[in-house]
């Protein structure tokens, strides 16, 4: 008898412990959920100080930073880069060369025959033969890239394989890109070397100079133009494959300002700082200045400068342009198609485009200002 009752005290006894032990643990799961979510928490603050209060601050203050995101001249061709050696890279008949101006900025310049002049140019490293081919009365188009890379980027290469079966290519990398001057990038500069480019080529060709501008190079080529008109030169068309409007809106759509646009404080922090610096690329105003043809190639599927951002250039062009300056011409391709942002030179149609562009262009030249 006693013993069935120790036993059922024992029992008792077991199980009371059993219960101690089960909410000792509970107040310690607890205890320990509750300084997780206060550490997650913490953290979570942090990161939201950090990415949507200091960084915005700091892109403020920072003229480099600003610099940085616009410009992206920090992305480098690979170290084994062979800018000497434009044949390395698939454009035989090509040389390259540098030219120095103000005040001791070298730029690097690559000069690609047009394909009719390859057999001959293939055999050659003479400058002189290089020289006379551009005088020589064909057409010439001069290559405006966009940032991030140089002149010997693979889609860039791409596109003047597609050029050179209609012109002479000059494709050159602004200063602070490539193998060209070292220094700190800022519209103006870069609108300078445009500018001497120009103006290098006009010197030394008889054939009519048309301008092709991708991405931030559409800006640069029409700020250029526009400067270039009060000297009386103008070239005979311009293509703007990727463009954008201004900088103000096309900010708004870089990858890394789609996580700010819509804080309260993204004017204040990203936009007006960087028109008070002078990242302005008002193409949209430049545009109305240059009296020549212009057609503008946009993919609808490219997520670096949105489509709608190219219309919109378009339809401020259309507005404050007269028919005197030539046509606005304005070609959409398809998004099905995956040219994106870069590739607009694979369609099968860029030879029937640039030739009817160039055959319209020419015949409007005697009526351009």
């Amino acid at each position: 008898m006693k013993s069935t009752e120790v036993r059922k005290k024992s029992g008792i006894c077991s199980y009371s412990y059993s219960l101690l032990l089960e909410g000792q643990k509970y107040a310690h799961c607890r205890k320990t959920s509750i300084r997780v979510a206060f550490a997650t928490f913490k953290l979570l603050t942090l990161l939201f100080i950090v990415i949507f209060v200091i960084f915005p601050l700091s892109y403020k203050y920072s003229y480099k930073l600003q610099s940085s995101a616009v410009f992206l001249n920090f992305v480098h061709a690979p170290s084994d880069a062979k800018y000497k050696d434009p044949a390395s890279y698939g454009l035989y008949a090509s040389r390259n060369f540098y030219l120095t101006h103000d005040g001791g900025i070298t730029l690097g310049v690559w000069q690609v025959l047009p394909e009719n002049l390859t057999y001959f140019g293939n055999d050659t490293k003479d400058d002189r033969y290089f020289e006379e081919s551009l005088a020589n009365g064909q057409d010439v188009i001069i290559y405006h890239h966009g940032n991030a890379g140089t002149r010997l980027t693979p889609h860039r290469v791409e596109l003047y394989a597609v050029l050179r079966k209609h012109f002479h290519v000059i494709a050159f990398d602004y200063r602070s890109y490539g193998d060209s001057s070292s220094v700190d990038p800022s519209e103006e500069k870069l609108v300078i070397d445009s500018m001497f480019i120009y103006e290098w080529v006009h010197n030394r060709t008889k054939g009519n100079i048309f301008i092709w501008g991708h991405s931030l190079g559409t800006s640069l080529a029409i700020h250029s133009l526009a400067r270039l008109q009060t000297k009386g030169l103008k070239p005979a068309g311009v293509f703007l494959e990727a463009p954008f409007n201004n900088m103000k809106e096309e900010i708004s759509e870089f990858p890394l300002a789609r996580l700010f646009k819509n804080l309260p404080w993204f004017t204040y922090t990203v936009i007006e700082p960087m028109q008070e610096n002078g990242f302005l690329f008002q193409t949209d105003k430049h545009i109305c200045k240059v009296n020549a043809p212009v057609m503008i190639l946009h993919a609808e599927d490219d997520h670096v400068v949105p489509f709608k951002l190219g219309k919109k250039l378009y339809q401020e062009g259309t507005k404050c342009r007269n028919a005197e300056q030539g046509p606005l011409l304005f070609k959409a391709f398809d998004g099905n198609h995956g040219y994106d942002h870069k590739y607009i030179c694979r369609a099968p149609e860029i030879h029937d485009i640039i030739r009817n562009f160039t055959t319209i262009a020419l015949k409007d030249k005697t009526k351009v200002l």
